[in-house]
């Protein structure tokens, strides 16, 4: 089955700052299918989940936090973020809107797919599928922006990508403690998973 890999680079839907991509992981470089309507990305994603692909979705946004035993370390970077914090300026704002829009486009998928889809935060275990959804973090810095939102989308789906055909050895940030996933507690209330030990999962970060 194909690998299909999506991003959305996440901002505000009512301002136009969201943007996403889409490409089928064996075109040529520059065939990305690019937009700015967060139904439409949904919809596209179900589409293909439904016609049995492997389709791997990122998000730029921080999917999950670490929770370290030293209180003093509670809001401190991740590790690989650099100087690009979770905790501060654009990673804590696209937390707070990725918090709704990750479920927003969570359900909608869930809606949209006609047969039950297992979902993965590991590569692996994802390959071993017939088909599913793996999610990702896209991590998109300042130095490395497009023009446009759905560019920085273009940009994260190329470099997960060129990571193949093993993204597991490109992650940037790999959290050895404790963490809060995010991203797993979107999974939950959509109705993806129902297993508690998804709110300690960490998923792969690339980073741009």
């Amino acid at each position: 089955m194909p690998l299909i890999i999506y991003c959305a680079d996440i901002g505000s839907v009512s301002r136009g700052n969201f943007g996403w991509a889409r490409l089928m992981a064996e075109e040529c470089r520059g065939a990305c299918t690019t937009g700015r309507d967060i139904g439409e990305f949904a919809d596209g994603i179900a589409s293909d989940l439904n016609s049995g692909a492997h389709v791997a979705v990122g998000f730029e946004c921080p999917l999950f936090v670490p929770v370290p035993e030293d209180p003093q370390g509670l809001t401190s970077a991740r590790p690989g973020e650099r100087d690009r914090a979770w905790s501060a300026g654009a990673g804590a704002a696209s937390l707070a809107t990725g918090l709704t829009e990750t479920i927003w486009i969570l359900v909608r998928v869930k809606l949209k797919t006609s047969f039950a889809q297992a979902v993965f935060v590991k590569w692996h275990p994802f390959l071993a599928t017939t088909g599913g959804l793996f999610v990702w973090e896209a991590f998109v810095t300042k130095a490395a922006k497009a023009d446009t939102h759905h560019g920085d989308a273009e940009l994260a789906v190329m470099s997960f990508r060129d990571s193949l055909p093993d993204p597991e050895k490109q992650n940037a940030v790999v959290c050895a403690g404790r963490v809060r996933s995010l991203i797993g507690a979107a999974l939950m209330q959509a109705g993806w998973v129902k297993e508690p030990e998804w709110l300690d999962k960490a998923c792969l970060v690339i980073r741009v």
